[in-house]
C-alpha cells in the first residue's frame, strides 16, 4: 500500500485491507506499452470493461492484455441475447472513473464482476487504480476475492493481424 497516490479504488482497497501496490506510470498507447512501463506480461494486465446487459443493469468484464472476450460465451453466461457497451459519459456516469481509469475498486455502484480464468493462474495482475496512468498490482485470489468475481473462461485470444477478420463486435478500447 501507498501514501502518495489515494484515489477511490485505493481508498477502496484499503478499507477492505486487501494488500497492493500502486505502480504510477506515463498513460500507455497500448497495452503491451502499458505492460512493458510496469515490468509485467501483458497477460498480467488487466482491462475492466463496463458492460450493460439491461437499462440500469451493468458489470465489469475483467479481460487480460492479448485477449478479449467472447460475445456468444459472454451472452450465454448471462443468459441474455443483447448486451451492450456504454458510451464513454455512461461509463463515468456509472464508475466515477474516465475511460483509461476504470476499475471495480470505489466505483459509484458496485456492480458485479467476470473475470476471465485465465487471470487464475498468474502470479499477480494488474488493474486500473482509478486515475490515469495508476495501476495497482495485487494477487489475482485478492482481486478475485475483493470483488466477489466470477470467474469464467469467457475470453479468446486477441485476433493477429493476419488472421482472419471477426464477426463479433470490434474489440473494445481499454477502459
Amino acid at each position: 500500500m501507498t501514501d502518495a497516490v489515494v484515489t477511490p479504488a485505493t481508498e477502496a482497497l484499503d478499507a477492505l485491507a486487501i494488500p497492493y501496490t500502486v505502480v504510477q506510470t506515463a498513460i500507455a498507447q497500448s497495452a503491451d506499452e502499458s505492460a512493458a512501463l510496469q515490468g509485467i506480461p501483458v497477460a498480467s494486465l488487466l482491462r475492466s470493461i463496463l458492460v450493460r446487459r439491461a437499462t440500469d443493469d451493468f458489470f465489469f468484464v475483467l479481460v487480460p492484455g492479448g485477449r478479449r472476450f467472447n460475445w456468444p460465451r459472454l451472452r450465454q453466461l448471462l443468459g441474455t441475447n443483447r448486451l451492450t457497451l456504454p458510451t464513454e459519459e455512461e461509463a463515468r456516469t456509472e464508475t466515477g472513473y474516465v475511460r483509461g481509469a476504470i476499475t471495480p475498486f470505489g466505483a459509484r455502484r458496485s456492480w458485479p464482476v467476470i473475470a476471465d480464468a485465465s487471470i487464475e493462474g498468474l502470479e499477480v495482475v494488474a488493474i486500473g487504480g482509478g486515475a490515469r496512468g495508476v495501476n495497482v498490482h495485487l494477487s489475482p485470489a485478492d482481486l478475485i476475492r475483493a470483488t466477489n468475481a466470477q470467474v469464467v473462461d469467457i475470453t479468446v485470444p486477441e485476433p493477429r493481424s493476419t488472421d482472419a477478420p471477426s464477426t463479433d463486435p470490434p474489440p473494445v478500447a481499454e477502459a
